[in-house]
């Protein structure tokens, strides 16, 4: 199933790689793969099996899960749909107060409910955190998080595992790699050079690996 999501993304361009021409991020990063996990809105086939993973996931590793929350904006249509499947309520956390109540959190969340937040990738955790933290503070206890792709940076890997948050990821960037290059999407050569890229993303010494 993960290569499966991982050929889809490919497929409807949600994730794209490209070594020779890279995509800067709004960091100023310049990166190999680009992923706009949005798309999958308007895939219906892709997003059917999406959500019903997304779901099983939820089910399988936060049973006690009593609400989900998305994070602002990519994650809030897909902790909708799941929300749905499930049964059980959702909400979302906003990028900004409201305002001057400093408000954050739309829909009720009432203190100790058992949460999981919804986002659709994970690449240093840094936005994700955020949304941990204001749920937190908001007295919520987190279970943990679900998202359909992860880049399995070791930035992200290492923030998660200090704010002590679990997260389940449909797919990976190993999984796209692994797809893409059975495909012929890639060579080996360019396999490397985005797996070099994952494990150093702020340098660009990737670029010029043989």
């Amino acid at each position: 199933m993960r290569e499966q999501i991982a050929k889809g993304l490919l497929d409807i361009g949600a994730v794209k790689l490209n070594v020779n021409d890279p995509f800067v991020w709004a960091s100023g990063i310049k990166s190999p793969v680009f992923s706009d996990n949005r798309l999958t809105l308007t895939a219906p086939s892709l997003r059917k099996i999406v959500e019903e993973e997304l779901a099983k996931c939820v089910k399988e590793h936060y049973p006690q899960a009593e609400i989900l929350i998305g994070t602002a904006t990519a994650g809030i249509p897909h902790a909708a749909i799941v929300g749905h499947i499930l049964d059980i309520p959702m909400g979302y956390v906003r990028m900004g107060a409201r305002d001057k109540s400093n408000k954050r959190i739309e829909g009720e969340l009432k203190a100790g409910q058992k949460v999981v937040v919804v986002e659709d990738l994970v690449s240093t955790a840094k936005s994700s955190l955020e949304v941990v933290e204001v749920l937190r503070g908001a007295g919520a206890e987190v279970l943990g998080m679900v998202s359909i792709f992860t880049y399995g940076m070791k930035k992200g890997i290492d923030n998660m595992a200090q704010a002590g948050v679990k997260n389940v990821s449909l797919t990976s960037l190993d999984d796209v790699v692994c797809v893409a290059q059975k495909a012929g999407y890639i060579e080996s050569d360019e396999a490397a050079k985005i797996l070099a890229f994952r494990n150093n993303p702020t340098s660009n010494d990737w670029m010029e690996q043989k």
